[in-house]
């Protein structure tokens, strides 16, 4: 009995201890997080002696306000996720006090032997087990490898980049953000929380040892190294992060995993497209061949196939415009087809305006528009996806077109270019996904005239697309942006005039540029003296072989 006592008051004494530290741990955290910096603070002043400009001090200021708002909505999710948890605990609760059956299947779908265990804790643990975290799989080669990507406090390095990321980036995108910040946050709450260490060891004299020194160390973001995280799409994602005192020779490694939760039926939907008619706009100044050969295409597609489709055609200047005039009649008096409209402006060509124009000049009601070029091949496909990936005041669709490299280059070995349709191929050397452009889109029409439209002073090549795009970003629409297989982007040459503005003429030498060719081709191109070279070395040798 006195042996039980003195344990008690052993324990009471650690209790209150415990708790005197962990209150005392609080309270300099907080000073340290949201005591303000002072004037001088050296973060603020940067190296004494040196100049700095006012941009330094902005990127500064920037930069501190991106952490605070970081951390900020780490707090929000916290406690929301916290008020959930309480939440669904006290349900818990009552529903065990009530003597309740057991909980129905998610979605209410009938219990079978496929269905998910009652426990959610226990399907969470069976994601975790069979992830790649404390075992490796087997797979069958080394495209079957599912590649970590590495993150710091403010960069990220990716392997798959495309035609417009980088090998590193800042992270721009506030899920990602959202996602590294949340996961270096609970990597800090496992660092910092002694309670976890005390519960996974035992009561002796060694061990209180050890927790006291690392009771010692408080871990902070500042702390954090670098971390990986991959994600297998039916599993969950995995988190590899590490912390390091500057001081200390140890790096803290904490292993995350959030697995994804059985599917849920979030809405089903009947889209009735029978009789819903897409208006193509297409501004156009000259290259009237290139408008016969698009017309050509409509008329195989969307006048024979499709047949729920209106054409509207803003032409700029007069030169070519009797001829184009001429290419809408012929298809007319052939096909009887007279759904269409020409819209001659004397002004100097602008596609924002071209577009806004044909936009505005509609006087039927409501429409689905698809803003198109004249270099745009379309397939039948194409014209649904834009009808049931589109609704109006929800959703606007950004297809990423597939542009075609120039076919002189990629078919040189051939005796002549195949047709168009023979072009019209996924492939790495044919093309490449224009995944920079925004100029094809499909929207209805009060939905572009709400967000405002084009911003009409863009002149000449490029950048309306890109406003539009912006526009439609910072608005409660969903922006569907994804790669069709169905829409091709076909290749011309391409001019950039000297009136552009210097950006404007960067894009358009960027895009000549990546329009060409692809990497291997115009590789082949750059050393083809040296190629040629090698060739004629190779027949000299060859015929010195042969006996006389």
């Amino acid at each position: 009995m006195p042996r039980r006592s003195l344990l008690i008051k052993v324990w009471t004494r650690r209790l209150v201890l415990g708790l005197t530290l962990f209150f005392s741990l609080i309270s300099l955290l907080y000073l340290l997080e949201c005591t303000p910096r002072p004037d001088n603070d050296p973060l603020l002043l940067g190296v004494p002696g040196k100049q700095y400009g006012k941009e330094y001090y902005q990127a500064l200021l920037q930069e501190q306000e991106e952490h605070y708002l970081t951390r900020a909505a780490s707090l929000k999710r916290q406690i929301t996720q916290l008020k959930q948890e309480l939440q669904e605990m006290s349900e818990k609760l009552k529903n065990v006090q009530e003597k309740k059956g057991p909980s129905q299947t998610l979605g209410g779908a009938p219990s079978s032997k496929e269905n998910l265990p009652n426990d959610l804790l226990e399907f969470l643990h069976s994601q975790i087990d069979k992830a790649e975290v404390s075992i490796g799989a087997r797979v069958p080669s080394e495209y079957a490898v599912v590649p970590f990507e590495s993150f710091t406090l403010n960069k990220v390095y990716q392997l798959e980049m495309g035609l417009t990321r980088h090998p590193e980036e800042k992270v721009v995108r506030k899920d990602r953000r959202d996602d590294f910040a949340e996961a270096i946050e609970a990597g800090l709450e496992v660092l910092n929380n002694p309670e976890e260490e005390d519960a996974n060891a035992e009561i002796n004299d060694d061990d209180e040892e050890d927790d006291n020194r690392m009771q010692k160390h408080t871990y902070t973001e500042n702390d954090f190294v670098e971390g990986y995280y991959r994600t297998e799409r039916d599993k969950g994602t995995l988190y590899e992060l590490f912390y390091k005192k500057e001081f200390l020779d140890e790096f803290q490694h904490v292993t995350l995993f959030r697995p994804f939760g059985p599917l849920m039926k979030v809405k089903s939907e009947v889209i009735d497209i029978s009789h819903q008619i897409i208006n193509i706009i297409v501004p156009l100044s000259g290259r009237t061949e290139a408008f016969a050969q698009f017309m050509q295409n409509f008329r195989e597609v969307c006048i024979q196939q499709d047949r729920h489709v209106y054409l509207t055609v803003v032409y700029f200047g007069q030169e070519g415009l009797e001829e184009v005039r001429k290419i809408l009649d012929l298809t007319a008096s052939e096909t009887n087809f007279h759904n269409y409209t020409l819209v001659s402006l004397a002004d100097e060509f602008s596609r924002g305006r071209g577009l806004d124009m044909g936009a505005r000049t509609w006087d039927k009601g409501e429409v689905l528009m698809f803003f198109c070029d004249v270099d745009i091949y379309i397939s039948p496909e194409f014209l649904n996806s834009c009808r049931v990936n589109t609704e109006l005041g929800k959703k606007v669709f950004y297809p990423v077109v597939f542009s075609l490299y120039n076919p002189v280059i990629v078919y040189a070995s051939m005796d002549g270019s195949p047709t168009i349709e023979q072009q019209l191929v996924h492939k790495k050397d044919s093309g490449f996904w224009r995944d920079f452009g925004f100029g094809m889109t499909c929207q209805y029409r009060s939905d572009f005239l709400t967000i405002g439209g084009f911003d009409l002073d863009v002149k000449g090549w490029g950048g309306e697309d890109v406003h539009l795009y912006r526009r439609y970003l910072h608005s409660d629409l969903i922006v569907v942006r994804t790669p069709v297989s169905s829409l091709f982007h076909l290749w011309h040459e391409k001019h950039c005039a000297d009136e552009l503005t210097p950006e404007q003429y960067r894009m358009c030498i960027q895009s000549k540029a990546m329009n060409e060719a692809s990497q291997a081709h115009l590789g082949m191109l750059v050393f083809r003296e040296e190629i040629e070279a090698h060739l004629r070395k190779q027949a000299y040798r060859t015929d010195s072989d042969i006996p006389d």
